[in-house]
């Protein structure tokens, strides 16, 4: 079996693969001060629930959007698993992502990852709207190639930005208040919340769509993404199993 770790800002993803099959997928919360045996500590756990033995696993990917994490999964597969994990971003592993930025180093690994899932599944030019900690737009082109993106402060993190500023408002959850005339300050910060937000989508596959001058597949990613896929025509479709998806297909690629 595979086992297949996504680190995160925010979560940090586990799922045990047998063949192209999840058969379990767990999260906890990103530190990255967390050791391989604090990892080990929960993981197992995890595993005797599900029914699992550690030496079911066979084989691991990891791809981290946090650096300082590296070391102890790392550390996690070797000591723990037995296995030296298949890294995306490792000079040495094989994505067939051709990177058109200007500085192709600066694609994080969530970037690749999702490219190499979508393209899969999809074979034309689309874009991924990522809700994370940072709401992302990817766009890749017609031959599966990252074109570049967008990066917008996440949903939640604008949340936290204007409690912190104002200390009189209090933070929200994020949902649709159903009118955009709040009546109350609750009310009124999920309106500039939700309603904004969809304008940003909008504003941005539109603008996007606008420059690339072809049509795009739109496909949204992320905790938050059946929220606004319901708010917005735009989205055409709701894919959140992307990145384990790209990480499985990966390790295939580099076994």
């Amino acid at each position: 079996m595979l086992l297949a770790i996504d680190v995160g800002n925010t979560n940090t993803v586990f799922a045990v693969y047998r063949d192209e099959k999840v058969l379990a997928e767990w999260r906890m919360s990103t530190d990255a001060r967390r050791t391989a045996d604090e990892y080990a500590a929960q993981l197992f756990q995890l595993f005797n629930h599900a029914g699992f033995s550690v030496k079911d696993i066979t084989g691991a990917v990891a791809s981290f959007v946090v650096p300082a994490a590296v070391f102890a999964v790392r550390k996690l597969c070797k000591d723990y698993f037995g296995v030296d994990p298949v890294v995306v971003g490792d000079a040495n592993v094989k994505t067939g992502v051709k990177v058109l930025l200007d500085q192709p180093s600066e694609a994080g690994s969530d970037l690749i990852v999702n490219n190499v899932a979508a393209w899969a599944r999809h074979k034309k030019p689309m874009i991924i709207i990522d809700f994370g900690t940072a709401t992302t737009f990817q766009v890749i082109g017609g031959e599966g190639e990252l074109l570049g993106g967008v990066i917008a402060p996440g949903i939640n993190l604008s949340i936290e930005a204007l409690h912190m500023a104002a200390a009189q408002l209090p933070t929200v959850e994020v949902a649709d208040p159903g009118k955009v005339i709040g009546k109350g300050t609750v009310s009124a910060i999920q309106s500039g919340i939700f309603y904004g937000y969809v304008g940003l989508i909008e504003g941005i596959v539109s603008r996007i769509k606008k420059e690339y001058g072809q049509e795009l597949l739109v496909i949204a990613t992320g905790g938050l993404a059946p929220l606004f896929d319901k708010a917005t025509p735009v989205i055409e479709l709701v894919e959140n199993d992307l990145v384990i998806h790209g990480l499985q297909l990966i390790y295939r690629m580099n076994r």
